[in-house]
């Protein structure tokens, strides 16, 4: 019994983000496809100047405990590194039901110099740094919303 229990202690934790979503008050979900090689084709969303957002994601622990998952987001334009986004996510147990995690809401940059296409990359690591999904993205800031969302 001693060596199947620390056999099953020594397990990889292992995360699978579900779904990723952006919230816009007064606005449908946009809801993310998550590619498989962490890289969407083309331009994976469109969010208008001056709005409210916020990212929701789901994702599921299985195998042990995940201790200190964090989110790093960061953007440039152009080259140039604009923003770069860090969030405590939390320690978590395994469990049937995927969890949910909410963003702070932010605020898209606006005005003319804020509008075009940006290239961001997304991680979800934990203490170990060991990561669990990287998405290399594109996306625009465009004066209004894209009419297909």
């Amino acid at each position: 019994m001693g060596c199947q229990s620390t056999l099953i202690e020594t397990l990889e934790p292992d995360v699978k983000i579900v779904s990723l979503a952006i919230i816009s008050p007064g606005r449908p979900d946009i809801l993310l496809p998550i590619p498989e090689n962490g890289k969407p084709k083309g331009l994976w969303f469109t969010l208008k100047e001056g709005s409210r957002y916020r990212l929701k994601f789901t994702f599921q622990v299985s195998n042990n405990i995940v201790s200190g998952l964090k989110y790093s987001n960061t953007v440039w334009k152009t080259g140039v590194k604009v923003d770069s986004t860090k969030e405590m996510i939390g320690t978590f147990s395994p469990q049937q039901e995927p969890y949910t995690h909410e963003m702070p809401e932010e605020t898209t940059p606006s005005g003319i110099f804020a509008r075009g296409s940006y290239s961001a990359r997304s991680k979800f690591v934990d203490d170990d740094n060991k990561c669990y999904l990287e998405i290399n993205y594109t996306f625009d800031i465009r004066k209004d919303w894209s009419s297909t969302s």
